[in-house]
């Protein structure tokens, strides 16, 4: 792919996926206005199960068949290419099927996991939508390694779009917190089936084929399972966290409302706003990968380390360009969007962790396109501990905030770690220290014009045009700094608009 091609398409993949995210906000808002942030925590509960389901039976096979795929089209073998993907498909059935079956006709057995028994009503709901979402991930890998990403992100943004509009007219005809809950719990699973049919009629259409997957299921496995391993790993903790946390915060002083309440706040409404740099950084991801993938089994170096250079930077750029904005209005963004104080407290004080969280998702997936899956699984085990001794220890002393804490504290140790190993590892000096130490120390003055905008503005006018003037000024005057000191370039605009 060329240099153009790459900016362009990495553009393209950046619209689709901030317009998924944009409507998937707007949806969140909708529910936590419907159902407060109880039935918002008991829904976050049941779905934190089960993304566990999910990332354990699928979420290594994306970029492993997508690696394989790229590693045989560089070597001219189609016929491994569709054995990669029938092997792909055996694997995710041979996992999820048995799954669904023991938790679906045994959920008995497994009541123990929720505190609150309308949570295991919502996962049942959940559970067929497993087997869909895993034959769909090999799909996706297989576009995805075949750099067919606008129908990637064209299936995603109507998987997105159906799960929102089944669920709006589903939550407005509820009777109760719970019964809400469980309409938008069916409005998933129409969504992921919805998904899975149309990712296996594009497959075929365009020519995607099966074969017998001899001498294919021990590479995928090889290294799908690193990775499955590390996120499912960490969605466990997630869920875990999610079954300690309102114990650690009761024991702390709070009654079981107040803290379920508190965990609804965090997962359900800060988190969506904090994870705006996941977005974008994901649609590089994206991009990037298959790019360095080939580069690698290629030999090409030079190109690799380039790669890499630009996407460390252009990660740094996203984070330190969104945290002023977050600083200076996420205590606004709170009351606006969720009309929760809390939250734009939350959002305010804990922006700044976005920076090292950015980095440790850009260099977890540069690794593992490079084959180095079983270091970072390794490392996230590192910074899971770190989640974990922070959940359990500082609820007494910080609250809701200890989940936060624990996620920084991951993210910090992953981050370092992985970019040791990048400069280890990498054939040619991978430069990129300077440029991420700069864009970080940008974000000091910009905050500061960002807290004297808004409070001037707010002083005029009200509220929202307050919010979006400031917002926009913010942004404007972050790029131009950021391009005066040479951290910046507008390339993917201008290829963007620029005719082929």
């Amino acid at each position: 792919m060329s240099k153009e091609n790459l900016y362009r398409t990495a553009a393209y993949v950046t619209v689709f996926s901030v317009a998924e995210k944009f409507f998937g906000f707007l949806y969140r808002i909708i529910l936590s206005r419907t159902l407060g942030s109880e039935g918002i925590g008991i829904y976050q509960l049941a779905l934190s199960v089960f993304a566990v389901l999910v990332t354990a039976t699928s979420s290594g096979i994306p970029l492993t068949v997508s690696r394989l795929i790229t590693k045989h089209r560089t070597r001219g073998n189609k016929r491994a290419e569709h054995a990669t993907v029938t092997a792909a498909i055996v694997a995710v059935l041979v996992f999820s099927v048995p799954v669904f079956c023991l938790l679906f006709f045994g959920h008995d057995l497994f009541d123990f996991i929720f505190s609150d028994p309308r949570c295991m009503s919502l996962l049942m709901i959940l559970l067929p939508a497993l087997t869909f979402n895993s034959v769909y991930a090999v799909i996706r890998g297989a576009l995805w390694g075949n750099k067919r990403f606008v129908p990637y992100c064209v299936i995603d943004l109507i998987e997105e779009l159906c799960m929102i509009g089944m669920g709006v007219l589903l939550v407005t005809q509820m009777t109760s917190v719970f019964d809400g809950a469980k309409r938008i719990a069916f409005a998933i699973v129409f969504s992921y089936l919805v998904s899975f049919t149309l990712s296996m009629v594009y497959f075929f259409v365009k020519g995607g084929k099966l074969a017998n997957p001899r001498g294919q299921m021990k590479p995928l496995l090889a290294s799908a399972l690193p990775i499955t391993g590390m996120r499912t790993s960490s969605s466990l903790i997630n869920t875990v966290i999610s079954l300690i946390l309102p114990a650690r915060l009761i024991a702390a002083g709070m009654t079981s409302s107040e803290a379920m309440s508190g965990i609804g706040v965090v997962m359900g409404m800060s988190m969506p706003v904090l994870s705006i740099p996941a977005t974008l950084i994901g649609s590089l991801a994206l991009v990037m990968v298959p790019e360095l993938a080939e580069n690698f089994y290629r030999g090409n170096h030079k190109k690799l380390k380039d790669n890499i250079e630009k996407a460390l930077k252009i990660t740094s750029l996203i984070a330190c360009a969104i945290i002023p904005v977050l600083f200076a209005l996420g205590k606004d963004l709170g009351a606006l969007l969720f009309d929760n104080e809390l939250c734009g407290q939350i959002i305010r004080n804990c922006c700044f962790m976005l920076l090292p969280t950015s980095i440790s998702m850009i260099t977890t997936s540069i690794l593992n396109s490079v084959g180095y899956e079983k270091q970072t699984c390794g490392y996230f085990f590192v910074g899971a501990a770190a989640t974990l001794l922070c959940t359990w220890f500082l609820p007494a002393y910080i609250g809701v905030y200890a989940q936060i804490a624990g996620m920084a504290a991951s993210a910090v140790i992953s981050c370092i770690l992985n970019l040791r190993l990048i400069v280890k590892k990498s054939k040619k000096k991978v430069c990129f220290l300077k440029h991420t130490l700069i864009s970080a120390v940008s974000i000091l003055p910009v905050c500061l014009l960002g807290v004297l905008l808004r409070n001037l503005f707010i002083s005029v006018m009200p509220l929202l045009p307050a919010v979006l003037l400031t917002g926009a000024i913010l942004l404007a005057a972050d790029a131009l700094f950021l391009f005066a000191l040479g951290l910046a370039e507008p390339r993917w605009a201008k290829v963007l608009v620029r005719r082929s």
